[in-house]
């Protein structure tokens, strides 16, 4: 029925433009014809003149003269004003039909709304009049759905947007109607808007019932809503998302209900973490027994939800793409905070998250298993699976510092499974892993000055030095897949320079700490802060010198790029800081490891310089290692 109903639609459509080609061709014709007017037509007077004109075999001795358009005459017609252009799309869209159908509708709700605040009726007679009528007008737009009519988005978006404000103005302006029967008819609503729109494959009904299920239900009884039904509501509003977006593309309708959806689950989470830090009783709206249960049943639907899309679809969308990342950090901070305040411990929610980042690796594993090209899809996975690694196992171990020597095992990890599968995502993740642990390395450092003069940290720094350098050896060696996100963005994989750069910065803060430790029992209290000071001067210029004859060796420009932008940091340390806070021997010792550096790379870059003449003058020698590192492609070993 629908394909003969969208058969006799295309019909339609096509009798109406042959129906205009008609009027533009009659109005061609009428031109012609008054063209063909005001040219003069012979007379019996004229006639003796053109015999005259003619030779003897009957033809014309020469052509007379071209007869001249009578005035305003025209052999085109002017091109139609803009005025009929916007009069002609009116009408074809039906605009001036709708908007007054819209506003006699309108009127009718007015009317009703003036009877029942005037006092007229009973409040809770209007109320059902109310909602009866928008009840009726969706039922009419489904019916009008059926016949094809023009007016029928205008009388089930009416009705949904009608049903929407009038159980919440019921509810809180009158408190005629309960808060269950409210929020069934929300459910209601948002159901019978999402059958319109899979019977006739139209988004608009449900778009409206799904935006009136969250809004109005987020805004029932708000900040106090009853958690446990609202929950039901969102619940119900995000499968109704993933089915709008089976009908047309409609990711910003998604992201709207999920941000509604994990906004009032946080307010949830906030509230009810307050009374319990409080040890105050509960509220029943906050509905303390039903909170981690409902926040579980969220997870494994989105996660549900992202699955089914990027299986089904043959072009993962950005929401499906970043849903099981988003999912995973916000279920787990939640799930965290309401943990601490209600036990007073987090580490059974570190252990349940471990778990969950498992199931996501194995989720990847799964998805590489179907055999396509490039593994589509398994870097949404990964990604969520590795920020997730990220933020349970500090939670799980009890030690934030010594846990990140695990995690940057696990980007190394990623980056073997990357080339395994061909998928440069996941490669670009496991860069993303390694530079979060010296981030966080860095932070907890700088952060606490206790953790900082700790030797025991001096191990996870050092851990964290040797891997991120063997992950950037590593990248050296094996190049990117060729159809992946390096491909596009960075074909010369020069963002691999980052590893070494966080080699360096946890390689610095492992030399700081023992600095620290090495001054602090030699030289007296007072004197540790001007020495510790200095010291970093010394491990920054000392650093550039061994780079610069690293590169120069090995022959690799990045690293005497590197050392240079270090020996740039080490003169604005020395001759900025040191030069203007620090004094004594620690000073001299600074202002000589720069000297020092920059003599020793001096000399470097001299003979660089002559190599690459000497090179020049012979024959041409293309070194393979390096060509990887400007662009080229790497050769594996």
């Amino acid at each position: 029925m629908t394909e003969k109903a969208s058969l006799e639609q295309r019909v339609e459509e096509l009798s109406a433009e042959l129906s205009v080609l008609r009027d533009r061709l009659a109005r061609l014709e009428g031109v012609t014809l008054t063209t063909a007017a005001g040219v003069a037509a012979p007379t019996p007077a004229t006639a003796p003149a053109a015999a005259a004109a003619t030779d003897g075999t009957g033809s014309f001795g020469a052509p007379p003269l071209p007869a001249v358009p009578a005035a305003g005459g025209s052999l085109l017609d002017e091109p139609e004003d803009v005025s009929e252009e916007l009069l002609n799309w009116a009408g074809k869209a039906h605009l001036l039909t709708r908007l007054s159908t819209l506003c006699f509708l309108l009127v009718i709700a007015l009317i009703l709304r003036t009877v029942t605040d005037n006092n007229l009726i009973n409040t809770l007679v209007g109320s059902g009049l109310g909602m009866g009528y928008a009840a009726a007008l969706m039922l009419i737009g489904a019916y009008r759905y059926e016949k094809q009519s023009p007016l029928a988005p205008i009388f089930a978006a009416s009705g949904a947007v009608l049903m929407a404000t009038i159980v919440v103005e019921t509810h809180q302006r009158f408190a005629s109607l309960p808060l269950v029967p409210a929020y069934l008819t929300l459910i209601a609503t948002g159901g019978g808007m999402a059958w319109v729109s899979y019977r006739h494959k139209k988004l608009l009904p449900v778009s409206l019932g799904i935006l009136g299920m969250c809004l109005a239900g987020a805004a029932i009884d708000y900040p106090h809503p009853f958690f446990p039904y609202l929950s039901l509501i969102l619940f119900a509003a995000n499968i109704l998302g993933y089915f709008a977006a089976e009908l047309k593309s409609c990711s910003w309708l998604r992201w709207i209900v999920l941000a509604v959806t994990m906004a009032m689950m946080q307010l949830w989470a906030v509230r009810l973490g307050m009374n319990l830090l409080a040890h105050t009783p509960v509220a029943p709206e906050l509905g303390q027994q039903w909170f981690l249960p409902a926040l579980a049943a969220f997870t494994l639907l989105y996660l549900g939800l992202a699955f089914t899309g990027i299986v089904r679809r043959e072009r993962i969308t950005r929401f499906d793409f970043a849903l099981p990342t988003l999912n995973a950090l916000w279920a787990f901070s939640a799930a965290a905070y309401v943990s601490h305040c209600w036990w007073g411990t987090t580490q059974p929610v570190g252990f349940l998250g471990l778990i969950l980042a498992v199931g996501h690796l194995a989720t990847t594993g799964w998805l590489v298993g179907r055999n396509r090209a490039g593994a589509p899809g398994t870097n949404s996975f990964a990604f969520a699976g590795a920020a997730l690694s990220a933020a349970a196992l500090p939670f799980a171990s009890g030690y934030f510092l010594l846990s990140l020597p695990v995690l940057s095992v696990g980007g190394f990890f990623l980056a073997l499974l990357s080339r395994k599968w061909k998928n440069g995502g996941v490669r670009a993740t496991s860069y993303l892993l390694q530079l979060y642990t010296v981030a966080a390395l860095s932070a907890g450092v700088y952060f606490n000055p206790a953790a900082a003069a700790d030797l025991v940290n001096a191990l996870p720094a050092g851990l964290l030095a040797v891997i991120c350098l063997y992950h950037y050896q590593w990248c050296r060696e094996w190049a990117p897949p060729e159809a992946s996100f390096f491909s596009r963005y960075d074909r010369g994989d020069f963002s691999a320079v980052a590893l070494l750069m966080a080699a360096l910065a946890s390689g610095f803060i492992t030399a700081r700490i023992a600095a620290l430790q090495v001054l602090t029992l030699t030289v007296t209290a007072a004197e540790v802060p001007n020495a510790f000071r200095c010291s970093q001067s010394v491990i920054i210029n000392t650093s550039a010198a061994a780079l610069m004859l690293a590169g120069f060796f090995l022959g690799k420009k990045e690293l005497r790029n590197i050392a240079i932008l270090l020996t740039l940091v080490g003169g604005v340390k020395v001759f900025l800081y040191d030069l203007l806070g620090t004094h004594g021997v620690p000073l001299v010792v600074s202002v000589f490891s720069f000297g020092l550096a920059a003599a020793v790379e001096s000399v470097a870059l001299g003979r660089w310089k002559g190599d690459n003449k000497a090179r020049g003058d012979g024959p041409l020698t293309i070194d393979k290692e390096e060509l990887s590192q400007n662009g080229g492609p790497a050769v594996n070993s």
